[in-house]
């Protein structure tokens, strides 16, 4: 059974940076995605470091450079948030972003199209992986995601015009 689902997705600071936030919006929208919240936000270490909790509690000493370096990557420009709206659009998102590893990313993914840089390469320059965009990774975690990013107010609960062609 098919089900109508949320996830968030966020534009990190290497989008922003690089001004290529309004093609990667194009795509969602492109796919008869609804935008339900979005916003541009410029989060602290503690915003960051809850987000990226799982992967802390995880942290060996080998990891913590990559940790810290991300953490420093992502505090570098704005980020834009979305809430996305859609049949199970969790799955479909993950699908449209590409493997977290930009080279692994598959051309027609927003990584793929977007971004190539390895995993090695960007530990060899002690710098953070630029993959360009968050998506949730399953339907608990975006749930959690979005309380984490957004209050009720911030979330719009309306109907698109497309959603009359597809009843």
């Amino acid at each position: 059974m098919s089900s109508v689902q949320r996830t968030l997705v966020v534009l990190k600071p290497d989008s922003v940076g690089r001004s290529v936030i309004w093609e990667i919006i194009s795509r969602f929208e492109r796919a008869w995605l609804h935008i339900i919240g979005m916003k541009m936000i410029r989060p602290d270490k503690d915003f960051l470091y809850h987000h990226y909790e799982t992967l802390g509690k995880m942290i060996s000493r080998r990891w913590q450079k990559a940790f810290d370096v991300t953490l420093k990557m992502m505090q570098q420009w704005p980020m834009v948030a979305m809430v996305i709206e859609g049949v199970e659009v969790v799955e479909y998102v993950r699908k449209m972003v590409g493997a977290t590893e930009p080279k692994a990313a598959l051309p027609g993914t927003i990584r793929g199209d977007f971004a190539h840089m390895s995993f090695a390469y960007a530990d060899g320059k002690d710098i953070g992986v630029p993959n360009l965009i968050h998506a949730s990774g399953n339907v608990e975690e975006a749930d959690a995601e979005i309380q984490h990013r957004f209050n009720a107010e911030e979330l719009f609960d309306y109907d698109p015009l497309h959603r009359s062609f597809t009843r």
